[in-house]
């Protein structure tokens, strides 16, 4: 089963992501995304769902492709390179309820839509160029959307974008890559250090 095979996958990811400021990198991220992170309690908590594999591993590399969009690699990796494809079809399977996890399903048709609507292509087919200018609309359109009252409740949930960008940036910088070649990375267990200097042009502790 795919699901289980993701689990499996996902425990190094899991392994970093308890080893990080989560508060902090989860306000970040609501802060970036201008809503709170969905599904952000019951992961710090273990959940697991019962449902069967509900992504199909072209909804994982359409996933990929926007994330790698999002972050790409560059002279530190990108989202590919930490599998953040992986990572969100097993987050939204395990942490979010029915409601969300079908917006993010559905969300890889719309944005494949708005893809065909301005390039006559879809998503993977865009130019880099193209795939970047793409999700800055769709990023702005999500803000202004979670900007409106009752945003993530039944009535109103949140945006498809969102929950993409969301994952992406939660599934990427809980990563081994992400944590240790992006973020400063201190392991841990390890010596408690109460004050450490930081020097000006410094990448942040993870």
């Amino acid at each position: 089963m795919l699901l289980k095979k993701l689990r499996k996958e996902i425990s190094d990811i899991k392994q970093y992501y308890f080893s990080m400021e989560r508060r902090e990198l989860l306000k970040t991220i609501a802060v970036l995304t201008g809503a709170s992170v969905i599904g952000a309690d019951l992961f710090m908590i273990g959940c697991k769902s019962k449902s069967t594999d509900y992504f199909s591993e072209d909804d994982i590399s359409f996933f990929d492709e926007v994330a790698e969009s999002i972050i790409p690699q560059t002279d530190t990796p990108g989202a590919k390179n930490a599998e953040t494809g992986k990572f969100i079809a097993l987050f939204a399977t395990d942490c979010y309820d029915e409601p969300n996890r079908t917006i993010l399903k559905e969300g890889i048709s719309l944005l494949n839509e708005s893809s065909n609507k301005k390039y006559k292509a879809g998503f993977i087919n865009l130019n880099s160029s193209q795939k970047q200018e793409l999700l800055i609309n769709l990023d702005q359109e999500a803000k202004k959307y979670n900007s409106q009252d009752s945003v993530g409740t039944k009535e109103k949930p949140a945006h498809y974008f969102t929950l993409i960008k969301q994952l992406t940036l939660l599934g990427f910088f809980t990563s081994k890559p992400g944590a240790t070649k992006v973020l400063r990375y201190n392991p841990v267990p390890g010596k408690y250090e109460g004050c450490i200097d930081y020097k000006k042009g410094e990448t942040s502790w993870s």
